[in-house]
Formats: structure tokens, sequence, C-alpha cells
């Protein structure tokens, strides 16, 4: 008599973006390892508080949607979890290892927005939705005669604002809408040199219990996109070197080139005060196998310049701007 291999069972939100995530990790589980997989939902923090994430009466920002997922994997209720990578704490977490780092969608903002224009083409007064305090301050130097608003929801949610005439336009991330299969609902594509996306934003995170090494090994073999673990290794260190959490205002972008000795690995960060009337704004290089001291010494350089007093400014530095 034979046994069959249990299912691998991966817990996730259960919002429409986190199961299609999971789904998409679970075909390519089983294409490389042949295991079947079954989604469990977990309720996070994030899916059932809508305060905001950030701000005085907020949720609080770092781990809201990451928290209760992976107290399910300490509690053996699943085997692996799939988070949004941008959605992770820099800090380690105890008997967790990050298993694997699928190839990156776009990172990019995007704008939908009604009657298919952009952020610059909407009239002056126009209400603009989006929740985070990086996109805010980065949307707000940019100098368009529009108003921002908080909000938060999902995908379909937010859409359908901009449909019902609530607001004119949402920025969001164009990563969840490729996987939702919604591309030809967006009206413009941000450029990072405009609007730096979150840290680690477009990527995915596999984590499993650090005592099932076997499990991590071969999910890491399967899936792990070694160029795109590189740069989210260094966007990461960065907003650790920062001590900036997922909700600050803090925008960073890593890519790797081929260069004269070999791939190498350059990052642009910025970090800004929340109206986005002052910034501060580098790049740096070295390579892909330095990923993090890569980042962590642009955080250093970043905090020379004053980074950590935009991030999270005193009551003295706040009224010296205003004045």
């Amino acid at each position: 008599m034979s046994t069959s291999t249990p299912s691998l069972r991966i817990g996730t939100r259960a919002s429409l973006l986190a199961r299609t995530q999971s789904e998409q990790v679970g075909k390519a589980i089983f294409a490389a390892l042949g295991r079947d997989t079954v989604l469990v939902n977990v309720s996070t923090e994030g899916d059932v508080n809508m305060a905001p994430v950030s701000g005085p009466n907020g949720l609080g920002g770092t781990g809201v949607f990451v928290s209760a997922v992976r107290d399910a994997l300490l509690r053996g209720e699943v085997d692996l979890v799939v988070h949004s990578l941008k959605d992770l704490p820099t800090a380690p977490a105890d008997g967790i290892t990050l298993a694997a780092v699928p190839l990156r969608e776009d990172p990019r903002d995007v704008v939908v927005a009604r009657d298919g224009l952009t952020l610059g083409e909407l009239p002056q007064g126009s209400k603009v939705g989006t929740g985070a305090p990086r996109r805010v301050a980065q949307i707000e130097a940019l100098g368009f005669p529009i108003e921002l608003v908080g909000i938060r929801g999902n995908v379909d949610t937010r859409i359908g604002k901009v449909r019902s005439g609530e607001l004119d336009a949402v920025v969001l991330a164009r990563a969840g809408i490729s996987r939702l299969g919604r591309l030809d609902e967006v009206t413009e594509v941000l450029d990072p040199l405009q609007v730096l996306p979150s840290p680690g934003q477009g990527a995915l995170a596999i984590e499993c219990r650090s005592a099932d090494a076997e499990l991590a090994a071969a999910l890491h073999d399967a899936l792990d996109d070694a160029h795109t673990h590189a740069c989210v290794l260094a966007e990461r260190a960065l907003l650790a070197g920062l001590e900036a959490g997922c909700s600050a205002p803090v925008g960073a972008l890593a890519e790797i080139a081929e260069g004269d000795d070999g791939d190498e690995l350059w990052i642009r960060a910025v970090a800004l005060s929340p109206d986005g009337g002052l910034f501060v704004r580098r790049s740096a290089s070295g390579p892909p196998d330095d990923a993090v001291g890569v980042g962590q010494r642009l955080a250093a350089e970043m905090l020379a310049d004053g980074a950590a007093e935009l991030i999270d400014p005193s009551p003295v530095d706040a009224v010296r701007r205003r004045s």
C-alpha cells in the first residue's frame, strides 16, 4: 500500500490579491517540486482594522499584514507563507527563514484615473487617493495642483472609488494590478526618477519554519531568483539602516546591470519630509554578493545628510520647517 505526499499548506491573507499571489506560488511549487498545495486563509490586523496604517491614530505600520500569518506558521497550522515582501519588518523573525524571493514583478507605481488622465493632466483640485506617506511626499514634491486623500482597502475598492466618481484617481503598485490581470485600467506608469517605489515593492517573500531546513532548501532551489533577492536585500538593508518602517516616507529601488567586471548592483533611494518639501536623495553601487553592505553604506550616507530628521522629525524641526 502506498501513501501520497501530503499537500503543502500555504498561509495567506484572505484578500483577492494575496490569494492570487499565493496561488501563483502554489502553481510554481507544483511545477518545480511536484507537490500539491492548499491555501489557508489567515486574518491579519491590517485586514480587519481599516484605520490608517501610519499616523498618530494608525495601526503602527510595520508588521500589521504579517504577524498573524507568521504566528500561524510557528503554530504549525501551515507549512509556508507568502507575503508581499514590502510588508515584511526588516528585523529577523525568530524561528522563521526567508526561503525564497521569486522573480520580481515591475516595481513601479501606477495611476488609475478617470477619463484616461495622467497626474499632470488632472484639473486643479482633483482628489487623488493614496494611503502611503512615501507616495504622498513624492507626489507633493512634483507640485501638481491636486488634493491627496488617504485611502485604505483592496485594489477593487480603491479603483471603485474612481469609477464611482468619489475620487479622480488612485495611485497603486503596478505589481498588484498586473497579478490581478487589470493592467488595462492603468492610465499612467510613474517614472522612478520622480516616484521611487517602496523597498521590496513588486517582490514576494516565501517563508517557512527554520526547523524545516529541507523544505526551505527545496523552495530556495526551485523558486528563488538571485538577482531579485540581491536587490531586495539591498533595499531592506537601507530601510533597516535608516531605522524606518514599511510605511515611512522612504523610496528605494535596486537593479542589477552588467558592468565592466561583471554584474553590478545599483540602488537609488530617497527620504522625504511628510510634505515632500525636504528630501535626501542618493545612490550607490557594488557587487551583488555584497547587497546588504551596499544598502547599509547608502543608509549611512543618507543619515549623515540628515535623513533621520526628515523621516521622524522632532517638534522643533517641524516648527522650523513651517516658519
